[in-house]
């Protein structure tokens, strides 16, 4: 098949975002599913689950090495949430189960969530040990990926609910003085993987897409410029001043759980604000769908920015059609660099522990078609 548009100057990347990725979740083996039913049964120990997670993680390393990827994530497969494990491993938050779950489009999540029961501050977070074991076994041929939820989505945690915000009153009369405790606590936080060896941490952010969902925020009076601002300013109090070393990138989401969806909308609400302030390295977009809206409002990313397109559905299975994938890398060039370009799927396989309904081989395949898609396009 030949490129349907000029790619002669387009070459491969040295660093993260490489031209085929990944956003970082990866769906949980049978072995592992097991055992997490066995220790939450008080079947097997604490232990005995961290040596199978430490076996399940050795064998995923190896085998987002096997399909050419060259940063590479733990799966996520100690956590049970993308973003709520995280939040818990801070001082000052606190796990708690609500009446009701999020909201996906016809389905309902497990009903945990974070809430605020003193100043929130980082302490010993136990991801650190996790991605210390991730950077053992990762080696030095490839880049070992931290991904966390933003700041700016322990904000809206926070802020989930009635319930939520009573208890967040309680510690906090005054929202400068959170924004700026959540800050502080990110940033030493992140400080801390560097110390490890993190040369590439990436922000998980679905605020971001609810906020293009012109519906959501109109029936819950949001303002999207005034929130879109504070979002911004939050994420940006986290990274600031950290050592030039460290690529921080950024995913925005709209909702990914059991192959459904939260939010829809393109992102022209928030794009200014977005990819003109907010400062890290790289966005991972989705755009598999038309939900996502079309490329226009990638006229406000920097030169000096990647944009790493999610063409690619981590929800389904079945393959794109590489000739649609070419000739939407074609019209996304209208509004960016051939160079500033690169290819994933537009989410995680699990954000959650249930994962999305595909099998692991399509999950593998999928990867595959990215780095070939990738190579056709960029040259090495």
């Amino acid at each position: 098949m030949s490129i349907v548009f000029n790619n002669e100057q387009a070459v491969q990347r040295k660093n993260v975002p490489f031209r085929n990725d990944i956003v970082g979740s990866f769906l949980r083996p049978a072995n592992l599913k097991e055992a997490r039913t066995q220790f939450q049964n008080n079947e097997i120990t604490a232990e005995q689950l961290r040596s199978i997670e430490d076996e399940e993680i050795t064998k995923l390393v190896q085998k987002q090495k096997e399909v050419g990827l060259k940063a590479v994530t733990d799966g996520e497969f100690r956590r049970s949430w993308w973003h709520l494990d995280f939040f818990w491993g801070f001082e000052g938050v606190t796990k708690k189960v609500l009446g009701e779950g999020y909201l996906f489009h016809g389905v309902e999540t497990r009903a945990e969530t974070a809430y605020a029961s003193g100043k929130i501050k980082y302490a010993n977070h136990p991801h650190l040990d996790d991605f210390k074991f991730l950077k053992r076994v990762a080696g030095d041929d490839v880049i070992a990926r931290q991904t966390i939820p933003s700041p700016a989505q322990l904000f809206l945690e926070l802020n989930r609910n009635e319930e939520n915000r009573a208890e967040l009153a309680k510690v906090y009369s005054d929202n400068n003085e959170l924004v700026a405790d959540v800050a502080k606590a990110y940033r030493d936080a992140i400080l801390a993987f560097y110390e490890a060896g993190c040369r590439n941490l990436q922000l998980d952010d679905c605020t971001w897409g609810m906020l293009c969902d012109t519906k959501f925020t109109e029936a819950q009076g949001i303002d999207t410029a005034v929130v879109a601002k504070l979002y911004a300013h939050l994420n940006n109090e986290a990274i600031k001043d950290l050592p030039e070393d460290l690529t921080i990138t950024m995913h925005v989401c709209r909702g990914n759980f059991k192959s459904t969806w939260a939010g829809s909308g393109g992102y022209e609400p928030i794009a200014e604000v977005l990819f003109g302030t907010v400062n890290v390295d790289a966005f991972y977009l989705e755009f598999d769908t038309d939900r996502a809206g079309d490329f226009s409002p990638l006229r406000h990313v920097p030169a000096n920015k990647q944009v790493v397109l999610g063409l690619f559905s981590s929800k389904i299975g079945e393959l794109e059609n590489k000739e649609t994938i070419l000739k939407r890398i074609e019209e996304a060039t209208e509004f960016l660099n051939i160079n500033q370009i690169c290819l994933s799927p537009q989410c995680g396989f699990a954000s959650t522990e249930e994962g999305n309904i595909l099998t692991e081989q399509q999950q593998w395949d999928k990867l595959r078609f990215i780095k070939e898609i990738a190579d056709e396009v960029w040259h090495s």
